[in-house]
């Protein structure tokens, strides 16, 4: 059978942990032809010395080691809630069955005999390695699962129910209030509706990205338009906070992607930087060449974000409940969004931000276009 394996795409770290010279080189040498970044440790304090400057992704463990033994190195590692997850392989002899059982009690996931055969060894790891991917992508799917439910049970649910309410009441009294003060209530309605269709869209936009149904059709985008057109539909929101927009965008510069997903990402981006700008406060959209990239820029005058916030705010398994100059109210779903968009593209964005100085959205789209490597 041939058993060769392919370098993997992003090499997983592997921790092998003997206090033998030779197995350590005749594992190293086998795991490092496969693709697999390796590095040895020779007892188990080098070992919980090279875990706490980096967490690897499978550790090979011998069970007979001076000092402290195998089983003792596994009983901290599980007992920790750092380190709990990670798979451990056990080195032993094939006569050492009493150690293989203690082995599994103390949570290892299998074992390897000596002498060391190529093929069982390989197969192992991968078998491991691919098993922990997979419950790292179950736990994400979770997490994706629980937001998506959250945002319908809560954000979704309150404004509707507001609605219902809204329209009940106005039927009984209606004939209390002036023409003025009629329209004036439905003017805050209005704004609710918008806010509440705004939600649906990310929402929607969202959940085609999940389920990998969303098409991708990149074009040239003349840029300087595109972000004319959306400021436009933003005018009225910005003029009843009294917020100036401005749009910096070079009028000939171009930029390659899809054009829907790209208008989502400014939307979104323009959307959050009303919500956190006092009235009176200023918005530009401004983007420059970059080589084969375009860097565009979403600024604003308003609060300004802390950096333990800016760490959390591309993370879909902590809300955002951060709340806008004026009570605005959202899910952070907007943010996260913008993200799986510009990534889609190839690109990435940053966050640059003070309390108090305002914030600048930076985010980076192809100017030609890329290969599907790129863009996959």
């Amino acid at each position: 059978m041939n058993m060769t394996q392919s370098a993997p795409k992003h090499p997983s770290f592997i921790l092998i942990v003997d206090d033998l010279p030779e197995n350590l080189q005749v594992l190293g040498n086998i795991l490092r032809v496969a693709g697999y970044h390796v590095t040895p440790a020779v007892d188990g304090l080098q070992a919980f010395k090279i875990i706490e400057k980096r967490r690897p992704d499978l550790i090979l463990l011998d069970v007979m080691m001076p000092g402290m033994g195998g089983f003792e190195v596994c009983a901290r590692l599980k007992a920790s809630q750092a380190t709990r997850e990670i798979p451990i392989i056990f080195l032993t002899a094939k006569s050492e069955t009493a150690d293989i059982v203690k082995g599994f009690e103390l949570g290892a996931v299998d074992y390897v005999t000596k002498p060391f055969r190529k093929e069982e060894l390989l197969a192992r790891v991968d078998t491991h390695l691919s098993f922990q991917r997979a419950k790292q992508e179950l736990r994400e799917l979770n997490t994706t699962k629980d937001k998506f439910f959250s945002i319908i049970a809560h954000d979704l649910r309150g404004p509707f129910n507001g609605f219902l309410a809204f329209t009940e009441w106005m039927i009984g009294n209606i004939s209390d209030y002036t023409q003025d003060e009629i329209v004036e209530i439905l003017e805050k309605q209005h704004r609710s509706a918008k806010s509440l269709f705004a939600l649906l869209e990310n929402l929607l936009t969202w959940s085609r990205i999940q389920r990998g149904v969303m098409k991708y059709t990149p074009e040239d985008v003349w840029f300087g338009c595109l972000v004319n057109d959306i400021l436009t539909l933003f005018q009225t929101t910005a003029e009843q906070k009294h917020i100036a927009l401005r749009n910096e965008v070079p009028h000939k510069l171009i930029a390659y992607g899809d054009q829907n997903m790209i208008e989502t990402i400014i939307r979104n981006l323009i959307s959050n930087a009303i919500k956190f700008t006092e009235p009176g406060g200023m918005i530009d959209v401004s983007a420059k060449d970059e080589k084969q990239w375009v860097e565009v820029t979403v600024s604003d005058t308003g609060v300004g974000i802390d950096q333990e916030t800016i760490s959390a705010l591309f993370r879909i398994d902590i809300k955002d409940s951060r709340v806008g100059t004026a009570g605005e109210k959202g899910t952070g779903l907007g943010l996260i969004l913008c993200k799986e968009l510009i990534e889609k593209h190839g690109g990435k964005i940053w966050i640059e931000s003070e309390i108090g100085k305002g914030a600048r959205f930076v985010f980076t789209l192809p100017k030609f276009e890329c290969s599907p490597d790129v863009l996959d």
